[in-house]
Parts: C-alpha cells; sequence; structure tokens
C-alpha cells in the first residue's frame, strides 16, 4: 500500500490557478450514449480520470472502436461493428464503476441482450438499482438476476411509457433517457433529476437525432426515434470539482483561480460560499483580438481574511446544494466561527468521514434526526444524516485513510489544512474524478510527495 499514499505537509495557503475539464458525471454517460449512433461520435475535453478508462475498456469489449482525436482531451467512437462481451471479460470491471447499468438500454437496441457485472463505485449508502430495473421493464426488458451479474433481454423489443420515479435519482432519469430515445412510441417521465448533467445529456442525445421535451415540474417527455447518429460535443466542465478546489482554497486561507468554472451551474454553491465568509470573482471569457490574447474565463475564489461564519445548509436534488459539494465544504467550515449544520438528504451514509475529521482536531457531532427545515426520506431510519460542526478547530497531522471519491478530497483539504505532516492512503481513489490532482496541487504550491 506504499505506493499509495501521499505525504502532505499542510499549512500552507494554495495560491495559483488550474483548469477543470469536462463533467465526469456527464462524459461518461456521453459516452455511452455513443452506442446508440450508427456512425462516429466525437467528444471534447474529456478528463484523464480512471472512470473515463473503465468506460473506455466497456466500450471497446462490446466493439466499439475509441481512439484519441486531434485535440487534447478528445475521444472519438466508432459503434459500427457493436458486438457481444464475454461474462468474462465484462466481470474484468466488476465493482469499478456503476456505469456499467447504463450500457443496458442501448445494448439492448443495438444487440438485443446486455449483461451487467456487480456494480461498484463510492460506498456512500445502497443507491440501490432498483429504480433502473424497474424502468427497464417498464419498456419491456426482461431481467433475470443470476450469481455473476444481471442478464437482460427485449424479446419483443422495447416501447416506450409512462413512469414516475419515486425519487429525482440522477442515475435512474440517465437510464430512462439512454433507453427511451429509441424506443417504439413516446415515454413520460415524471419527477426527473434535471440536474446540469442530465441538461447536457439531453444536448447530447437531440444532437444525436433524439426528439426529447423537457417541461416544468420534472415532467420529460422523449418520442422514440428508429435511429441516431453520432455528435460533436464539448461537455459542460465539472462543478464539482471546481467546488471542491473553492473549498480547498477557503480552508487552507489560499486563493485559486479554476479555469473553466462556470457561474450558472454552481449559483447555490456560490451562494453559501459567500454566506460563509468566502470571495469570489467570475472571469468571463475573453476572445483573442487586435493582437491581444484571449483569456479562458473562469472563477477566482479565496479567503479574505478574518473569521469565517457558521451556516446551515441541507443538500439536495438541483437546483439545491450538490451532495457532492458537502464533504470538501466541511473542512471549511471547521474554521468558522459557532455551530455550523449540514443536514444530508441525498445519501444516507455520507457523513462517515468526519470520524476522520474529528481525529485530526475537528469538532462535529452526527445525528440520526433531520437538521434541517424539512423532514426527508431518511428520517427515523437510523442513518446519521444530519452533521453539527463547532469552530472554529485548529486542525493537526494524522494518518488518514480514504473510503470514497469526495471524502477522499475532503481527507486531502484536511490535510493541507492541518499543521504538521499527513500522510493519506487509498488516494489513488482520487483519481477516479479528479483529474492530474497532485499536478495541480504542485501548481498551487502545494508541499506534497510520494514516500
Amino acid at each position: 500500500m506504499t505506493d499509495d499514499v501521499l505525504v502532505v505537509h499542510g499549512g500552507t495557503p494554495l495560491e495559483g490557478r488550474i483548469r477543470v475539464r469536462g463533467a465526469k458525471n456527464l462524459v461518461s454517460k456521453a459516452m455511452v450514449a455513443a452506442l446508440l449512433g450508427d456512425t462516429p461520435s466525437r467528444l471534447f475535453d474529456v478528463p484523464r480520470i480512471r472512470d473515463v478508462e473503465v468506460v473506455r475498456g466497456l466500450l471497446g469489449l462490446h466493439g466499439v472502436k475509441v481512439s484519441d482525436g486531434e485535440e487534447d482531451g478528445e475521444l472519438v467512437f466508432d459503434p459500427s461493428n457493436v458486438e457481444s462481451a464475454s461474462t468474462d471479460q465484462i466481470n474484468v470491471h466488476a465493482g469499478s464503476s456503476r456505469i456499467p447499468i447504463l450500457f443496458c438500454g442501448p445494448l439492448l437496441h443495438r444487440l438485443g441482450h446486455a449483461f451487467i457485472p456487480d456494480l461498484g463505485g463510492c460506498h456512500i449508502g445502497p443507491r440501490p438499482i432498483d429504480f433502473h430495473l424497474q424502468a427497464l421493464r417498464e419498456f419491456g426488458a426482461t431481467v433475470e438476476k443470476r450469481p455473476e451479474g444481471l442478464h437482460l433481454s427485449a424479446p419483443n423489443g422495447l416501447h416506450g411509457t409512462k413512469f414516475a420515479l419515486p425519487y429525482p435519482s440522477v442515475g435512474a432519469t440517465e437510464q430512462v433517457l439512454l433507453t427511451a430515445v429509441m424506443a417504439e412510441g413516446v415515454t413520460e417521465l415524471r419527477n426527473a433529476a434535471v440536474e446540469p448533467e442530465i441538461v447536457d445529456l439531453i444536448c447530447v442525445l437531440q444532437k444525436m437525432g433524439a426528439i426529447i421535451k423537457v417541461h416544468t415540474d420534472r415532467v420529460i417527455e422523449i418520442q422514440g426515434v428508429p435511429k441516431l447518429h453520432g455528435y460533436t460535443h464539448r461537455p459542460i466542465p465539472d462543478r464539482i470539482e471546481a467546488a471542491s478546489w473553492a473549498a480547498a482554497a477557503l480552508a487552507t486561507r489560499g486563493h485559486v483561480e479554476v479555469l473553466g468554472a462556470q457561474q450558472a451551474d454552481m449559483m447555490t454553491f456560490l451562494n453559501i460560499f459567500r454566506s460563509v465568509g468566502g470571495e469570489y470573482e467570475v472571469t468571463d471569457l475573453r476572445p483573442p483580438r487586435a493582437g491581444q490574447p484571449g483569456q479562458e474565463g473562469g472563477i477566482r475564489f479565496w479567503h479574505p481574511g478574518g473569521e469565517l461564519k457558521s451556516v446551515a445548509l441541507e443538500t439536495d436534488v438541483h437546483p439545491g446544494f450538490m451532495t457532492d459539494w458537502q464533504q470538501p465544504l466541511v473542512v471549511a467550515l471547521t474554521q468558522a466561527r459557532g455551530l455550523s449544520i449540514v443536514h444530508e438528504t441525498v445519501y444516507e451514509q455520507r457523513l462517515g468521514y468526519t470520524t476522520a475529521l474529528n481525529s485530526m482536531g475537528a469538532n462535529i457531532q452526527v445525528y440520526r434526526d433531520c437538521l434541517g427545515g424539512t423532514p426527508c426520506r431518511f428520517g427515523r431510519r437510523n442513518f446519521k444524516h444530519s452533521a453539527v460542526i463547532a469552530g472554529p478547530s485548529k486542525l493537526h497531522a494524522a494518518d488518514l485513510v480514504i473510503p470514497d471519491l469526495r471524502a477522499g478530497f475532503s481527507h486531502l483539504i484536511a490535510a493541507l489544512a492541518a499543521e504538521g505532516t499527513s500522510r493519506v492512503y487509498g488516494v489513488d481513489l482520487i483519481n477516479r474524478g479528479y483529474e492530474d490532482f497532485e499536478a495541480k496541487l504542485a501548481d498551487l504550491g502545494a508541499h506534497v510527495e510520494r514516500p
């Protein structure tokens, strides 16, 4: 495990400029969508992260030729020879990602059958795939559970349906979109997720020839079409990574400019960031003119000095405060005066990382009660899903073991903000969602090294 450790010498403010590329939560789904086309697709600004490599490998197993384009971060997908992959080949990827479940619809359309291995991803709650399977059955798929995974078929083809999600799940919404676009007839999805990444996926599918209407009140209507073609798309930037670096700037009393970050998709985060006492400035894109170089837009985040202020917030589906934003921000909240309250309503087991923060000197108590404005679906179910953070706390170095992707980055931020030298184990897990994070840390002046 010595090759999966990062030594972090904390106490130095992060200062400098980094860039975020396409959103992890869109790029991998757009890669799957390429399966549906009958001509090649091109995707730009693809980050070099492990999730992308997993999906690239799965596409290759199914006969999709994936190649690097001329531009850095460009991938080209040729789906002209889609084929079945063996169970053993697919199982090589079992446990490494949750993306395989989204292959179901496209593979049923292209091949008439699909196999999905055991799913991995971060351990932040059960995250059941029941919503996915129920939706696929509604389209006419037959699902057979076997020890090695799920075998799906569509003996009578896939047909449009009316479907209401019990919760606006992002993954289940993506499943319905990727399946409905070529299902015969019209599909109506109610209580759909409407995150920016979902809207961007709809843009990808529309470019491919899909007919999708987004109505008010979380209703999406999809008119199935008999065929789709390839797309050319540049995804929205990763708002989770952008917010993570913003929280790191705040926790370390630093100043970080995040090129590529977009204000519109981060408005809820920016409001909380400013309420805590952080400052930011949006720098708009400036094209080159009259011999002057252009400037890429982004957002500058910094700690203005003085004390940070406590806040109360609840995570929620979009347009609420994103669940993936809370772990990095909580590290900064340990430095705020007073009591901050975080009510996690999306994943029931997402506060386990606070134990490590407490070992570093933070004062965080977690509760089973809903410490928010309204009771959530985890109330009275024995999940510790609310946190009270008392601050400011002086953080000191510790040995940390990363449990999941977003908590891992919060551990890294804590080590950067703490006095002394920490050892962060399992750090390669961060590569699942943060491109070149060690190089970016070096660009920001952080003192980190592999032992």
